[in-house]
């Protein structure tokens, strides 16, 4: 924890370069450039997709209610811990927005801004990782809407979710630091402003992006930016 404590603490003077030779994770954790990145959120069948994530690694989310940090264990949820690597690796949750938050339950976030970035990964699902690690507060884990329907939202718990460990929802990382900044996040628009997987209430956020989101629910947090660390 020490090393994400050191990060948040340099947080709010970071800039935008890319991962360098010190960073743990080395040349796996380097932000492509604004036009390669967005070629690769395009092509989700690109190579640069099928990453292996080690055996655990840090994530610096910087939103609009401050920072908290992600620690991924890979033994967890193997195939989930992967995409998530490569995910935040090339940029998909930067500029996106916490969507659903349930007091009491779940913050979600996982639909990119961008409906054409959108398009291209609503079907590339994971196949179901056993449940290893329950889904206690500050864990976090991939929306689904039934078996091997895992994608790209992610939610975190808010609360102890025991009974969610009978129904699948396998857990790859957790919060460990920073979790005032998730009890932060603005919570009036309930399940309003785009609702879970299962609901079917998300049409708008899946075809219209950020344009909706920030139009007709201005105050919902955003995620700036999340790096490996």
């Amino acid at each position: 924890m020490t090393l994400l404590v050191a990060l948040l603490a340099a947080a709010a003077c970071s800039d935008d370069r890319a991962a360098g030779a010190d960073d743990p994770k080395g040349e796996l954790a380097a932000v492509p450039a604004p036009a390669e990145a967005r070629r690769l959120l395009l092509d989700p069948a690109d190579p640069a997709w099928t990453a292996e994530a080690p055996d655990s690694f840090d994530v610096l989310f910087e939103t609009t209610r401050g920072t908290f940090g992600v620690r991924v264990r890979r033994a967890w949820a193997p195939l989930g811990a992967d995409r998530f690597f490569n995910l935040v690796r090339h940029g998909f949750y930067d500029d996106s927005r916490f969507y659903r938050i349930v007091e009491g339950f779940i913050a979600q976030f996982g639909l990119p801004g961008d409906p054409e970035v959108t398009a291209q990964w609503l079907d590339r699902t994971l196949s179901d990782d056993p449940v290893v690690a329950s889904n206690l507060r500050g864990r976090l884990a991939y929306a689904m809407t039934g078996p091997d329907t895992r994608a790209t939202q992610v939610y975190i718990n808010l609360v102890d979710n025991v009974r969610l460990d009978s129904t699948g929802f396998a857990p790859f990382g957790e919060v460990v630091v920073g979790i005032e900044t998730i009890d932060a996040l603005f919570a009036g628009y309930g399940e309003n402003a785009g609702g879970g997987m299962r609901a079917g209430r998300q049409d708008r956020i899946i075809m219209e992006g950020n344009v909706h989101l920030d139009r007709d629910f201005p105050d919902l947090d955003r995620i700036r930016r999340a790096r490996i660390r």
